[in-house]
């Protein structure tokens, strides 16, 4: 059975019904507590708007397949039960990609306003782009910190 939406706000309205979204300091929080986040954005996005420090970089072509544990394509972070939080620019993107993983059965939610939201949280930020399937690094240099002096992700 194929469900079909007259729009894409309605599938984004779906897809948003099925995921938990996170505010940026809730996403940070549970980055803290073992989960990884995931940027799904294009390198010029990535550059143009920096990077999360420890996120792991997987453009969206290619997310089901290097984060599904199980898919022979996965990334070695890809661990059953691997919580994932989904990044992208603005939080539209990042919603679509989040249902889908969590249609694949894999622990995963987005962060409401996207990279965007994050950094105006006082959230830590550094100069992209990083390649894809690898991981931010956490000492770049920092466009932005968060206002406790949190340099970097757990």
């Amino acid at each position: 059975m194929t469900i079909r939406y007259a729009s894409v706000d309605d599938l984004l309205e779906a897809s948003r019904g099925s995921i938990q979204r996170l505010e940026p300091l809730d996403a940070y929080a549970r980055v803290a507590a073992g989960a990884l986040i995931v940027d799904i954005r294009p390198a010029w996005q990535r550059e143009s708007d920096g990077e999360i420090p420890g996120s792991v970089v997987v453009e969206r072509n290619h997310l089901e397949w290097r984060l599904h544990p199980e898919s022979g394509a996965s990334l070695p972070q890809a661990q059953a039960g691997q919580e994932w939080i989904v990044v992208c620019t603005e939080g539209y993107t990042s919603s679509l990609a989040a249902a889908a993983l969590t249609s694949l059965s894999l622990p995963a939610s987005d962060i409401v306003g996207g990279i965007h939201a994050w950094r105006d949280a006082g959230l830590p930020v550094v100069a992209g782009p990083t390649p894809v399937e690898t991981v931010v690094p956490r000492h770049r240099t920092v466009t932005r910190s968060a206002p406790l002096g949190i340099a970097d992700l757990a």
